[in-house]
This record gives structure tokens, C-alpha cells and sequence, in this order.
């Protein structure tokens, strides 16, 4: 499996390779703005998100800039620029898609397990990352642990490395350049009161509404990431 992953290009570096070829066709000039994201989705054919991972991909790379409040524009160097066959690391989407893929169902396990303990330590994670946003700090480090300490009451330890492995995929140039243009303030609010939601539905004894609670908030975090408008 390693080995097919090794040898394909993901979907957000087709998508780039085919900004790239445009941009040195001459289709898109050197200096110029590109179309809005919707537009050239539609153009491309792909989805928003694939094309948002591939323009960050490019920014990542030097072929465009993204500029706050004015668009997306392609580099003067961008015709010097190779085509880079170095993943700078998975899809967002794919991402999210199976972090709620395992956390939806490790929750489940979690709340067949819960104890009184592990509840007061989750309700301190949230406590200290409240604490972390109103004095203007990213929580990342409480955001890990939460997750973690969930996927570390079902009992499954490979299941608990799972759920770490997937939350530092976070730190992949690609998710950080994502997070750079889309996390915010509000954003991590936002998150915080899912985390909230989440652990009430615990509190409650109600597995599947956690389970619920959980996808949802893994959505809405893959919804601020991709289709969120640049700050």
C-alpha cells in the first residue's frame, strides 16, 4: 500500500500540475490574477476543496501568491518553477474524512468505558483551552489532548496512536499553510464550543450522540479550512 502511495500523485498535485501547465502555456500570464476559486473549479472541472489544496500547494512551491483581501496571482518566477514530485503531505479533506472515519467509531468505544475521572480531565482540557483562546493562543496542544485522551479511554492503544498520528498530520506544510490563511480567533471559538457539545453528549451517557457530536465537529473543521474565505 505504501508503495502505491509512494508512486501516484495525489489529487491536489494533478490539479496544480494543471494550474502549472496553464500558467506555462502562457494561458495564465506571469503577474496575473487568477480566476475567483469557484470560477476556476468550474473551469478545472474539480472540486473547490481539491483546487483550494492545489493553490496552497502552489503557493507552498512559488508558482502564486495568495494576497489577503485581493486574490490569488501567479508568481513572476512561476515559469522556472518544476514540477514537484515531493508530497508536501495529505489531503485536508482526506484528512478529516478519516479522522472522523476512526474517531467516530473510537468515541464509541470511549463511552462504553468512560469513567468519572477521564470526564473532570477532559472538562480541564476545555477549561485550558478557553483559557488559551481569550488570551489569544492557538489551543493546539489542548485540542491534541482531548482527542487524545477520548482515543485513550477506549482501551485500544493502537487505535490511541492512530488518532495521534492523524491529528499531527496538522503540522504538514500543506495543513499549515492551510491554517495560516483560515484559522482564526472565531475559528478556534468555534471549535471550542464543539469540543463542548461533544463532551456533554459524554457526560450524558449518550454514545451515539457523542459519536455524532464528533463527525460533526470534524466536518465543520474540514468546512472552515476549504471553504472559508482567505483572511
Amino acid at each position: 500500500m505504501n508503495g502505491i502511495r509512494t508512486t501516484e500523485r495525489r489529487l491536489y498535485q494533478q490539479v496544480a500540475d494543471q494550474i502549472r501547465s496553464l500558467i506555462q502555456s502562457g494561458h495564465f500570464r506571469l503577474g496575473q490574477r487568477l480566476p475567483a476559486e469557484r470560477e476556476l473549479a468550474q473551469q478545472l472541472g474539480v472540486s473547490r476543496p481539491s483546487l483550494r489544496e492545489a493553490l496552497i500547494a502552489l503557493e507552498i512551491d512559488g508558482t502564486v501568491e495568495i494576497r489577503m483581501g485581493s486574490g490569488i496571482y501567479v508568481v513572476a518566477t512561476a515559469e522556472r518553477r518544476p514540477q514537484s514530485p515531493v508530497s508536501i503531505g495529505e489531503s485536508p479533506v482526506e484528512l478529516m474524512q478519516a479522522r472522523a472515519a476512526v474517531e467516530g467509531t473510537v468515541i464509541l468505544m470511549a463511552a462504553a468505558r468512560m469513567q468519572p475521572e477521564t470526564l473532570r480531565a477532559l472538562r480541564q482540557v476545555l477549561d485550558a483551552m478557553r483559557t488559551e483562546i481569550a488570551e489569544g493562543r492557538k489551543p493546539v496542544e489542548q485540542d491534541r489532548q482531548f482527542h487524545l485522551t477520548i482515543a485513550g479511554q477506549s482501551g485500544n492503544s493502537v487505535l490511541q496512536r492512530l488518532v495521534g498520528e492523524l491529528f499531527d498530520d496538522r503540522h504538514s506544510p500543506l495543513s499549515t499553510q492551510l491554517r495560516e490563511h483560515f484559522e482564526t480567533p472565531d475559528t478556534w471559538s468555534l471549535a471550542l464550543v464543539e469540543h463542548e457539545a461533544i463532551l456533554e453528549a459524554l457526560e450524558a451517557r449518550d454514545a451515539l450522540l457523542a459519536q455524532a457530536m464528533m463527525r460533526a465537529h470534524l466536518e465543520e473543521s474540514k468546512r472552515r479550512w476549504l471553504d472559508s474565505e482567505p483572511r
